[in-house]
């Protein structure tokens, strides 16, 4: 009902309330030496935030009043970003992608499942018309594609010799195979009927033997029903297992989940009436009020005219738009305040170029000044945030407005007149403004004019030179090279071209992957623990995920232009891309060093399709350019058999393109590799900000994976199945060889005989045993290769304890340096 998610939305500003005022301490708290505790304090806000955004989501998804969601939706931006803010502070302060928060989970009494990063389903539910339009426009295009490139049939081909009586063989032998077949089954029936003929002769002991054997059977099958039946019943009783009905779908559930689309049908309804009545509203507005506010503002701009010239005896000068205009004379300030006020501020933009060069010269005394105040200073301190003042605006309007709100009379939750009245008057206000500062500008010009033909002076400031733009080179423009082409032609010939490709139906939620419950434990003995497959999870949504889905989020948290996925082949790189796209209903563009290879050559060729694939990504964002075995791209030496595919054609390219990324632009590059170890380090390290090491799935991590795919292919879990060992004995395999083998074991047939014979653990053995695990040498290699990249670098030194010795140099010269080396 709307009150409950009306009290989920209420018990989040609560808490993001009193986490603001832990934000915004009364004194400036003090710089944390002591890197773990200032880490512990990271990692709580962290997971509080995520608790926070939880609950909005859900509320954002299902509250029907459009007003609230205009609230909600801002605070729920606010929130995502704050909660980008923080992974990327703890990414500097721990140098490592991966965190591990078990005791901070385990002190505020929440499971792992609560800080899982939730996708807000509005990404994908307010473009849905604008994605179904571009997978239809993307489809018609495929279709037409196959339609012209459907091969013709090939002519009957006449048979040789050779073949022909080949063909007369076969059939020859199959023939007579099935003759003796027959012979030999008339023998086995006449053999039958002979015995059975036998059988009838026998005396009553034989039929006694065989009575009692009956029994024997009869009684065993009962006792192990009853045995089994007692033995599911205790462990339903100890709470070990589910009770059957349970496995089954609920009828609550079921109501729910159908109420919830019931609600989000109303949310568009609601708005879409919401919307109308703003444009009714804003007209009578405009229509009843506007002609009083612009005579009342007109008599107050004329009243400070006279005013101004009985105290000075001069008329002003009127305000410029960009200074505010006539809002200034509206401030609460005398005549001579304000026309001071303006002088002042005349002078301080003529002073401001002067000042900038001697700040600048002043700048590098001040810095070496500065070593003796920042070594008193020294210590860990929280980075400014850019969302922080959303979310306090977020967090007054719902105190003033919300919060003690009686909507007795809103039962059907539609919007609210009162609310668009206030907004839009304002709107308008601004809007009478404009035009009344031009029309007194004017007025006032004339008034200056009619005085100074008095004195026979010349008129001041009648029309005041607008500030010019800067003088100074102009930035260089790229050049469009397909200025003559609209942006459909240009995905038509990106999709024949396979550069532009169709998304895989697969959700992030579906890269299976338990919580790894042992990270914490294993650093602290000095370990360091390598990530679970649902850690992995969690970094592709906060990179990749949540700033493609939001724009807000996207221009204001710190960005992330590039990420690597590296790790062993078939641990799910290329399915986590597919994902991030599904996810944001993001387009998905292949650069890949083999899909290029052939197409747009030379120099030109290259700069036409990297300026068509980052236009179009641009224009129809958010977009994944996805380059698959990027290390080919970084080689150090090509090798000879792929010399002709010229695998570093990007290479020089795409970091000038990377730079040309903005915050506005929602476009991702995507890297993925098996083989890093090929690749040029520093290169690959320049292009890619992010690098995320996958690797091989752990135990619990398998347990859930082999359950799953059983069940997705058809297949059912019981007793008879030994999870547990089949996860352990698969130590070493990735998800694609879990998916191969499942597929290769669970055919329609097997599956038909499901119920006479369940799967046990024994028959995945075989399939598995002839594929080759990532042995551990492998991941090994891996780790060493991530640990000369520069976070790498930067863990290793924090582990050995001499990060002091780094940053000591630059705090506070030669002492600061003999501290870090104690």
């Amino acid at each position: 009902s709307s009150s409950t998610y009306n009290k989920l939305w209420a018990d989040a500003q609560v808490e993001l309330n009193s986490l603001l005022a832990q934000e915004f301490p009364a004194q400036p708290p003090r710089p944390e030496k002591d890197r773990v505790v200032f880490f512990q304090r990271l990692a709580t806000l962290y997971v509080r935030y995520v608790q926070i955004f939880r609950q909005l989501e859900e509320a954002y998804d299902q509250v029907v009043h459009p007003q609230k969601r205009k609230v909600i939706r801002e605070v729920l931006d606010g929130v995502m970003g704050r909660v980008l803010e923080l992974k990327n502070e703890m990414v500097e302060k721990e140098f490592s992608e991966y965190h591990y928060m078990d005791d901070v989970i385990q002190d505020l009494k929440l499971t792992p499942e609560d800080i899982e990063i939730p996708i807000p389903r509005y990404f994908l539910s307010e473009r849905s018309k604008v994605l179904q339009e571009r997978g239809n426009m993307l489809s018609n295009i495929l279709n037409l594609m196959e339609v012209v490139e459907r091969p013709k049939p090939v002519g009957v081909r006449a048979l040789n010799l050779e073949e022909a009586i080949k063909i007369i063989q076969v059939s020859e032998r199959a023939r007579q195979g099935r003759l003796r077949a027959k012979f030999m089954r008339e023998i086995q029936r006449d053999e039958e009927r002979q015995r059975r003929a036998k059988d009838r002769d026998l005396g009553t002991a034989a039929i006694d033997t065989a009575v009692v054997r009956i029994q024997k059977v009869w009684k065993g099958y009962v006792q192990r029903k009853k045995t089994k039946r007692e033995r599911e019943e205790e462990m339903i009783f100890l709470g070990m297992a589910m009770e059957p009905r349970h496995t089954q779908p609920c009828p609550a559930m079921t109501a729910a989940q159908a109420n919830e689309a019931r609600r989000r049908g109303k949310q568009e309804e609601h708005e879409e009436d919401y919307q109308k009545s703003i444009v009714a509203i804003t007209d009578k507005l405009r229509e009843v009020e506007g002609p009083d506010m612009r005579e009342t503002m007109k008599d107050q701009i004329r009243q400070w005219f006279i005013e101004c010239h009985d105290a000075t005896g001069t008329f002003p000068d009127y305000p410029e738009e960009e200074d505010g205009g006539s809002t200034l004379i509206f401030a609460e300030k005398t005549p001579q305040q304000l026309m001071e006020e303006l002088s002042a501020k005349e002078e301080e933009d003529a002073n401001k170029n002067t000042k900038g060069k001697e700040e600048k010269k002043d700048k590098g005394k001040k810095d070496k000044g500065k070593g003796g105040d920042e070594e008193e200073e020294s210590g860990l301190k929280m980075l400014p945030s850019a969302f922080l003042g959303e979310l306090e605006v977020g967090q007054k309007t719902f105190g003033e407005v919300w919060q003690n709100r009686t909507e007795s009379k809103n039962f059907s939750q539609r919007h609210e007149a009162e609310l668009i009245k206030e907004e839009k008057r304002k709107e308008i206000e601004v809007e009478i403004r404009l035009q009344v500062d031009e029309l007194m500008r004017q007025e006032l010009a004339n008034w200056k004019l009619a005085v100074d033909k008095d004195k026979g002076g010349k008129a001041k400031g009648g029309a005041k030179k607008k500030k010019g733009s800067k003088s100074g080179k102009k930035k260089k423009k790229d050049k469009d090279l397909t200025a003559d082409r609209n942006i459909e032609s240009l995905y038509q010939e990106l999709v024949e071209q396979g550069l532009l490709k169709q998304s895989d139906n697969v959700k992030l939620q579906d890269y299976l992957g338990d919580y790894s419950y042992l990270g914490t434990t294993l650093r602290q003995t000095d370990i360091e623990p390598m990530p679970s497959l649902s850690d992995v999870r969690q970094v592709i949504a906060l990179y990749a995920v949540l700033p493609l889905g939001s724009q807000v989020v996207h221009e204001k948290a710190p960005l992330v232009k590039a990420i690597l996925l590296a790790g062993p082949a078939g641990v799910g790189k290329k399915m986590l891309v597919h994902a991030i796209c599904q996810e944001t209903g993001a387009n998905l563009f292949d650069l890949s060093p083999l899909n290029l290879a052939g197409k747009y050559p030379g120099k030109s060729g290259l700069a036409m399709v990297l300026h068509m694939v980052f236009k179009v990504a641009r224009l129809m964002q958010p977009s994944v350019v996805w380059i698959g075995d990027t290390e080919k791209m970084f080689y150090k030496k090509v090798p000879k058999e792929e010399k002709e595919l010229d695998p570093k054609r990007l290479k020089k390219d795409l970091p000038k393109i990377l730079k040309s990324i903005k915050g506005e632009d929602r476009v991702l590059v995507v890297g993925t590799t098996h083989d890093p170890f090929n690749a040029d380090l520093k290169s690959l390290c320049k292009v890619y900000s992010k690098i995320i090491l996958i690797p091989r799935p752990d135990y619990a991590s398998r347990y859930v994976m082999w359950r799953q795919l059983i069940k997705k292919n058809g297949g059912q879990v019981t007793a008879a199945l030994d999870l547990s060992s089949l996860a352990k004995i698969s130590d070493g395999y990735t998800q694609g060889h879990m998916v191969q083998v499942v597929r290769s074991i669970l055919t329609e047939r097997r599956v038909q005989q499901l119920a006479k014979r369940p799967l046990s653990a024994a028959e995945f053995v075989a399939p598995l045993a002839k594929i080759d695990p990532v042995f551990q040498d492998e991941e090994e290699a891996l780790k060493n290769w991530y640990a000369k990249t520069p976070l790498g670098k930067k863990r290793a030194k924090a582990a050995s304890g001499k990060e002091g010795e780094e940053e000591a140099p630059t705090k506070g010269g030669k002492d600061a340096k003999k501290k870090g080396k104690k």
